[in-house]
């Protein structure tokens, strides 16, 4: 069973949205065990639309187009599977009330383009998920089919989840259970994360009992993915769970959560769990920190707050530490010692850079101090970053995180 992803929208092509669609969607054909040899991208034009579809179903067993089931006149994708089915459009008049439906929850009155929505293709279904106004379709061409899914992240997702993959795997007649699990590192490279599974990689190359994968996430860490193809849901879990743990004792304390853990959800937790509170302090992240815990719902238990200072002045007047000529390990220790005592938390956590216009022995652009301060010992560490101003910014706030994170392992 094979299967192309055709994306629709000129807003893609323009660069205006970035395609994420089509890379999730890839990778959960993989994991559902259907071979995707090709995604293309077309802007919104019937005639090219048709033509993209036609061109997928001829090398193709099924095919998902995301975007353009909107109520507008630009969305046409509902129109150019009609064509390429050679059928007309029919107005399912349940979908319409369900649209109305909505609209009316809402306290809205719906617009009437919206109906467009509720016409399909003759012979094709619509998908029981219908987390928006956008149904879902899917639409028989021979013994090939054709899936149409919103652009819409989260709806095209549900969409995918619940009725269209379970589908391909019954055509394709899948039976085995493909899981998988990614950890999330931090501090290390991909190339020296491969260094260090090296050995272990070339044991399940000859097994075939796993498979290991890298992918580089800019500021969330290097992903490593373990996937275990088995005859049942039970035995992939076991082997998911052996190899994690074989991972884990090569990787030790790069690892820093798995899934969707982010490095923020990952140090609230630990710090709930130590039942311990923390204050931030920011110069060179700008707020980034703060940002970044109080996004995690349950942060309110740990997080006690964060100061975002922009000068001298203001590390003056509102913690009380002196300013300095450029940053420095001092300064810094004494902000997350200063922040911890002006918010009443446990642990004070404080972010410096060296200003790109000092020049000097060791102080370069780049140059960002970290400070950690209890109630007992206020310390600060230095580390140098690549890139441009607003990199740096990004790098330091997980850089920051992950060292109150293995601070916290040893409490």
């Amino acid at each position: 069973m094979r299967c192309e992803v055709v994306a629709i929208g000129t807003e893609l092509l323009l660069g205006q949205i970035t395609d994420t669609n089509s890379s999730w969607i890839g990778e959960q054909l993989a994991l559902a065990g259907i071979d995707s040899y090709f995604q293309v991208k077309v802007g919104d034009n019937l005639a090219r639309i048709v033509d993209c579809i036609k061109q997928a179903l001829q090398r193709n067993d099924a095919v998902i187009t995301c975007g353009g089931l909107g109520p507008t006149q630009d969305d046409i994708t509902r129109e150019a599977i009609a064509e390429v089915m050679g059928v007309p459009m029919v107005r399912d008049e349940q979908i319409g009330e369900r649209i109305r439906q909505m609209f009316e929850s809402r306290g809205r009155t719906m617009p009437a383009n919206n109906l467009r929505q509720a016409d399909v293709p003759r012979g094709a279904t619509t998908i029981r998920e219908m987390p928006g106004t956008a149904p879902g379709l899917v639409c028989p061409v021979g013994d090939k089919v054709i899936y149409a899914v919103p652009g819409v992240p989260s709806e095209m997702r549900e969409m995918m989840r619940g009725t269209i993959l379970p589908d391909l795997q019954r055509r394709a007649g899948v039976t085995a259970v493909i899981k998988s699990r990614v950890l999330r590192t931090w501090g290390h490279s991909e190339s020296g994360l491969a260094e260090m599974l090296a050995a272990h990689m070339e044991a399940l190359d000859v097994s075939g009992r796993a498979t290991l994968a890298f992918q580089a996430s800019g500021i969330e860490g290097i992903k490593v993915r373990i996937t275990a193809k088995a005859d049942s849901e039970h035995l992939a879990n076991e082997i998911i769970a052996h190899e994690e743990g074989v991972v884990r004792a090569i990787l030790g304390n790069y690892v820093f959560g798995i899934d969707e853990q982010t490095m923020e959800l990952v140090i609230l937790t630990a710090l709930q769990r130590a039942g311990m509170t923390l204050a931030v302090a920011e110069t060179a992240t700008g707020g980034l920190i703060s940002q970044r815990l109080s996004a995690v719902r349950e942060s309110s238990q740990a997080f006690r707050g964060g100061v975002m200072i922009a000068s001298s002045e203001a590390q003056q007047r509102l913690l009380g530490v002196p300013p300095a000529p450029h940053a420095n390990p001092e300064t810094t220790a004494a902000l997350a010692a200063a922040v911890r005592a002006a918010l009443g938390a446990d642990i004070g956590l404080a972010t410096t850079a060296v200003d790109d216009s000092i020049r000097g022995p060791g102080l370069r652009p780049g140059t960002v101090f970290i400070g950690l301060a209890n109630a007992t010992a206020a310390t600060a560490e230095r580390i140098q970053l690549p890139g441009d101003r607003e990199r740096i910014r990004e790098f330091s706030v997980i850089s920051a995180l992950n060292l109150l994170r293995h601070r916290l392992l040893k409490i």
